[in-house]
This record gives C-alpha cells, structure tokens and sequence, in this order.
C-alpha cells in the first residue's frame, strides 16, 4: 500500500511539472522574442496584422476588473450566508439550504452561462443600458459562481472555532449577534480568508460561462458596462485556428495566467499555514 500511495503522489505531481514545463517552454521563449514589457503591457492585441501585434495588456485589467466585481458580489453575500447557516439556520431549513449550496458547485460553468445569457443580459440591457455584454454582467456572473467555495469553507471555518469562544462572550453580556461578529468572525479570519482567495481564484480562471456574456473586446474597460476579455476568454476563442508565433502569444497568454494563479495559491497557503500555527 505504501508503494500504491507513493505511486499515487508522483503521478499527481508529475501530472503538474508536465503541465508547467509545457506551458513554460512554449510561452517564454515568445514572451522574450516578441519583448517582455511588450507583451506585458502592450494596449493591441491584432494577431492577423501586418506585422502582428501581441499586446495582453487589456486582457490583464479585464480579468482583474472581472474577479474584483466577482468578489464584490461574491464575498459579502457568501460570508453573511456561511453566518446565517451556522448559526442562524433552523435544521429543517439547513437540511434544504446545504445540498442546495452544493448543488451549485456541481453546476457546469457553460449552464451558468446560458443562464446569464438568457436571463441577466437583457436584465442588465433594460436596465442600466448598453447591449448587456459587459464587466458587470460577468463580475454578477461569477459573484454566484464563487457563492458555493465562499460558503462552504467559511461555514467549515465558523463551525471549527471552539464553543467557548461564543459561551464566554454571551456569559460577559453579549448579545447573539454580537457574539457571532465579534468574536467568531474573527476567530475564523484566517479561514474565512482563504475561501475568498479560493473563489477569487476560481473567478479568475473560470472560461466558458465568461466567454458567452463577456462581448470579448480586446479593450481596456472605461465602465462597468463595456464589453471585455479576459485572459482565459482571449485563449478559448482563438487557440483553435491559431498556428505559429499566434499560437505561441497564446499559449504564453498562459503563463501569465498561471503566474496569477500561483499568487493567489501562494497567499492560500499563508493564510492556511498561519491558520495552522
């Protein structure tokens, strides 16, 4: 069994340098051919020009603009949820509310995309204006897409700190409420923490549900109602025609994406290791 687990442990890890060394040798060489600063912060991204232009510049703040929207909507509502569940929520209800958070995460990206194509796009047309493919339709999007990770793991963070910690505040006066705000939410800071950074990182990752509601303009956002790409986006609608040094910009678009990746995990792993101690 020893050797089974082993073997299970390298398969994992050799799945993953596999994937970085892929990732690394294809894109970094690009990045410094086409120019490091230039790719990184060119404002034109016009592959079919003459001569090309790889500018992911654009691409980068529409995906910061998308996962902080995401987070804007997502955080508070996922947060004040865990609370209410954990210490609010009678059994009968619970029994309902807990598969159905669940349920969520099951829930395949492109379904949530049909979903706010159909429904949140024209809500947001008629609304506030626009054709409705914009940050703020992506960045409502993915806030009920992070809903299930937030929940989840800050209800698991609430639910591990020590009962003392509530009985000894209401026992010096305080109220319920009082006690659940200032003295287990902090307690469970850390955890609560890492579950934001989980589903920021779920955000700024996620594909195809974006790439349906988005409007996939290749330009900085002025407003919360102009169209945007992101860096996944800009990858799943182009990668299947793209040959040669197109293909290449692509695939170091990646890179870049997974260096986002790996400081949002990094800072997960502070916060876990902190929590830890």
């Amino acid at each position: 069994m020893k050797g089974i687990f082993f073997l299970s442990a390298c398969f994992s890890i050799i799945a993953l340098l596999l994937i970085v060394i892929f990732i690394f040798a294809n894109g970094v060489p690009f990045m410094f051919e086409y120019g490091f600063f230039k790719f990184i912060f060119g404002m034109e991204w016009a592959p079919t020009n003459t001569p090309a232009t790889y500018g992911i510049f654009p691409m980068i703040i529409g995906s910061l603009y998308v996962t902080a929207g995401a987070a804007v909507v997502g955080v508070p509502i996922g947060v004040l949820t865990a609370v209410f569940m954990a210490e609010f929520c009678p059994p009968i209800l619970y029994k309902v509310l807990k598969p159905a958070v669940n349920l969520m995460a099951a829930i395949p990206s492109i379904v949530y995309g049909f979903f706010a194509l159909r429904v949140f796009t024209p809500l947001i047309r008629d609304t506030f204006g626009g054709n409705g493919y914009s940050v703020m339709t992506a960045s409502v999007l993915l806030g009920i897409m992070i809903l299930p990770t937030v929940i989840g793991l800050s209800e698991s963070a609430l639910r591990a700190v020590p009962r003392t910690y509530y009985t000894g505040s209401v026992a010096l006066g305080a109220t319920h409420e009082r006690s659940i705000f200032k003295v287990l939410l902090p307690a469970a800071k850390s955890g609560i923490i890492s579950s934001v950074i989980l589903g920021i990182g779920r955000a700024i990752g996620e594909t195809m549900a974006v790439v349906l509601i988005a409007g996939n303009q290749a330009i900085v956002p002025d407003s919360l109602l102009s169209g945007v790409r992101t860096l996944t986006t800009n990858i799943v609608i182009e990668m299947a025609y793209a040959t040669g040094e197109h293909r290449e910009a692509l695939i170091a678009t990646a890179v870049v994406l997974f260096g986002f990746i790996l400081i949002i995990n990094s800072i997960f792993l502070y916060f876990k290791n902190r929590e830890a101690k």
